[in-house]
């Protein structure tokens, strides 16, 4: 009777000529060390079977020889899987061939046939198919195999070792798909840890542009304001320096509340809230104190906003206000906040003729900026809102800048 082919262990191609048709991991010492421990106490088992009849058996040394070499190969099942096969099966067909009868029950040619229909590719499970088919066929028509049992019993051997070994590898398979997905939805989630991090870089790169130039716009007005009024107006001069002494410590606030994101988990950090709408007025009364005349104009009923939203109309203002301030030559300027159901439309505008032929030339040079931190940043804010942003001249030859903005 023929038996099965097994799995190789990825030898070098040049010990392999047939390793392009096996699949599988190579044999691990624990393997070899269980391969070997079943073959021997296989070989054991059919010496046992067959010694009550030694007396039938003639020569008894090539008997022995058989049913040995019939189990004993499989220690090697792994590493040389169709090497294993052939001797195991050549074994058993030549020990029914030559007649010597009480064959020992067929386990060796079974497991080395689950083995190659486990581990090794399609077209040697193909061969060993056939090769097995063409063994029982030639074992049970030698003497001795008379009995049509005898051919059924073999046939139903080898087909549930072929359908254990079947089993086994779509086992393995699915758990090389399993693994591929955890692998697979690991690296998605390093990429969304990206970012997610890098969205929260912008985000802290927007607001420390929008807190350090709101501020350093207006202490940069204030101390050319001092400058110019020194010494013959020291008084005014000295308002000056205390709103820049106070512009300072109020960024120096802003900043510590910003930079508390970094700590790490040793070290908690106590923040302020967010900042808000109703930061607005000190906004204000900080662009007008350094000289920018502000009108501010609210339209409809104020209404709740959700934080995001809220830090993001503030941020609009502020920073269309301090391009205003730090390069228009206007010396007025226009806030208006338009509440409608389920939506806020901020709107920031230079009139012209305030400041001449000059006028709007801070909102138009911030849209153009190269930094890409000024009106880039709102837009970018105005977006990750799922808002609308609008830049350019009004009709009265002005310049404008207007978000509309979901409540929520």
């Amino acid at each position: 009777m023929n038996s099965g082919l097994g799995r190789a262990a990825d030898p070098p191609p040049a010990a392999r000529p047939y390793d392009h048709l096996v699949t599988g991991s190579a044999a691990r010492p624990h393997d070899r060390w269980r391969d070997a421990g079943l073959a021997l106490a296989l070989a054991a088992v059919n010496v046992v079977s067959v010694l009550p009849y030694r007396g039938r058996l003639h020569p008894l040394w090539l008997a022995m020889l058989l049913v040995v070499a019939q189990a004993a190969p499989l220690a090697w099942r792994r590493s040389q899987p169709v090497a294993v096969g052939l001797v195991v099966g050549a074994a058993r067909v030549s020990y029914d061939k030559i007649g010597f009868g009480f064959a020992p029950f067929p386990l060796g040619p079974a497991i080395a046939f689950y083995t190659i229909v486990d581990r090794c590719g399609a077209a040697w499970r193909r061969i060993a198919c056939a090769l097995v088919a063409a063994g029982i066929a030639v074992s049970q028509t030698a003497p001795g195999h008379a009995q049509p049992y005898d051919s059924i019993f073999q046939v139903l051997i080898f087909s549930t070792a072929y359908a254990a070994g079947t089993m086994a590898r779509a086992g393995r398979a699915r758990l090389r798909a399993q693994e591929d997905r955890a692998d697979r939805a690991e690296a998605e989630l390093d990429r969304q840890a990206a970012r997610a991090a890098a969205q929260e870089r912008a985000r802290i790169a927007r607001e420390l542009h929008d807190v350090v130039a709101h501020h350093v716009s207006l202490m940069a007005v204030q101390a050319e304001a001092a400058s110019a009024l020194l010494p013959g107006h020291p008084e005014q001069a000295g308002r000056s320096v205390a709103v820049i002494g106070d512009t300072a410590r109020q960024a120096l606030a802003e900043l510590r509340r910003l930079l508390g994101v970094l700590r790490g988990p040793a070290e908690p950090a106590r923040t302020a809230p967010l900042a808000s709408l109703a930061d607005l007025p000190a906004v204000l009364d900080q662009v007008r104190g350094a000289g920018l005349a502000v009108d501010l104009e609210v339209a409809g009923t104020p209404f709740p906003l959700a934080p995001g939203i809220d830090l993001t109309a503030y941020r609009i203002v502020q920073e269309a206000l301090t391009n205003t301030l730090r390069h228009a030559g206007t010396d007025r300027a226009a806030v208006s906040l338009r509440y409608e159901p389920g939506y806020l439309t901020v709107r920031v505008s230079e009139p012209a003729g305030a400041g001449g032929d000059r006028a709007g030339r801070g909102l138009r040079r911030s849209a153009v900026a190269s930094s890409g931190l000024g009106l880039a940043g709102i837009a970018e804010r105005v977006a990750s809102c799922g808002g609308h942003l609008t830049v350019g001249p009004t009709p009265a030859h002005g310049f404008m800048v207007a978000a509309r903005l979901p409540a929520s």
